[in-house]
């Protein structure tokens, strides 16, 4: 049986519509007409144990809305979901043991208390043993470099401090599914990249299934050999990342340097120009006309080093959303 499997999931939100101005509030106290807004329509998909999976779209494409539906926060309007053989919205204290969710933009901790007060309180709330406890809690201190910031108030944090610790009490428990949406959101560089190698880590040491949201493609590309995207509620793509950049025939780049700098225009009859820095260019062709370019180019002019690149996942991304 998968770890994670959608059959069909939709949810729709009902709110009711009102006029702008006084006469429209006072018509909404006895006629209230309903709209509907279809955040997740028809979504399938299954991850099995183990996997880490990159979950991505634009803003508003429905991700958050699934993983609240994965994760029992919200229930489904029609179609069935299931996370380790339990139904999630039966919120079922045996599934809930085994799950773990972290949302950037959301706060677990005490904010007034040092962070080993709120890891304490999950211990008990998980009956996590004192043993169990102490050695998990080292682990996870050690790996994010927090053990001499556990006894620091929450509010007095980072926000690098406060992600990692927020990592620690989500994952106290050792939950076979982690569900992440924005986990690196607001956070440094070095910050992103320790994030990163950690859970590459968790999931290597654990095999815990990790569902991830995020608008940083380094954590994507770093981390997820697979992608599901979804746009307008539904799912657009769904396979391993390397094939989404072939999948819209996504051009290479040339980043080439020279010992006697040619014009713009010169360079411009073997390929387009995408920018140009000291001592060179950044050039774009088409994928499969890459060694054919690269060719002429040592061919015709002076290389001091030439490197090929493929096109940043944002912009593969943003031309597969956009509408054809």
């Amino acid at each position: 049986m998968p770890t994670i499997q959608t059959k069909n999931l939709c949810k729709t939100y009902v709110s009711a519509k009102r006029e702008p101005g006084i006469v429209g509030a006072f018509k909404t106290l006895f006629t209230k007409e309903k709209t509907e807004k279809k955040a997740v329509l028809d979504v399938n998909f299954t991850i099995e144990q183990g996997e880490i999976v990159g979950f991505l779209g634009p803003n508003g494409a429905g991700k958050t809305t699934t993983i609240k539906m994965l994760s029992g926060i919200m229930e489904p309007t029609s179609g069935e979901c299931s996370v380790l053989g339990f139904r999630p919205a039966d919120r079922k204290p045996e599934m809930l043991r085994q799950i773990s969710l972290v949302m950037g933009n959301k706060n677990q901790l005490w904010w007034d208390l040092p962070a080993i007060e709120s890891f304490k309180v999950f211990k008990e709330l998980y009956a996590i043993s004192d043993g169990d406890f102490k050695s998990r809690l080292e682990f996870l201190l050690e790996e994010l470099q927090l053990t001499d910031k556990v006894e620091t108030q929450v509010r007095k944090m980072s926000l690098g401090e406060r992600m990692k610790c927020e990592l620690v009490a989500a994952l106290l428990h050792r939950p076979q599914v982690l569900f992440l949406d924005e986990p690196t959101i607001g956070l440094d560089v070095v910050s992103q990249r320790r994030v990163r190698e950690f859970l590459k880590l968790l999931n290597k040491e654990d095999r815990c299934t990790i569902l991830l949201t995020s608008h940083y493609m380094q954590d994507v590309q770093e981390m997820c050999p697979r992608v599901i995207m979804i746009n307008d509620g539904q799912v657009a793509f769904d396979g391993p990342l390397e094939d989404l950049t072939q999948n819209i025939d996504s051009p290479k780049r040339l980043r080439v340097m020279f010992e006697h700098m040619p014009s713009a225009e010169e360079i411009g009859r073997h390929a387009k120009v995408v920018e140009n820095f000291d001592g060179g260019y950044l050039l774009e062709t088409p994928r499969l006309q890459t060694p054919k370019t690269a060719a002429e180019i040592l061919e015709h002019f002076s290389v001091v080093d030439i490197e090929i690149e493929d096109v940043p996942i944002e912009e593969v991304i943003t031309k597969f959303m956009a509408p054809h």
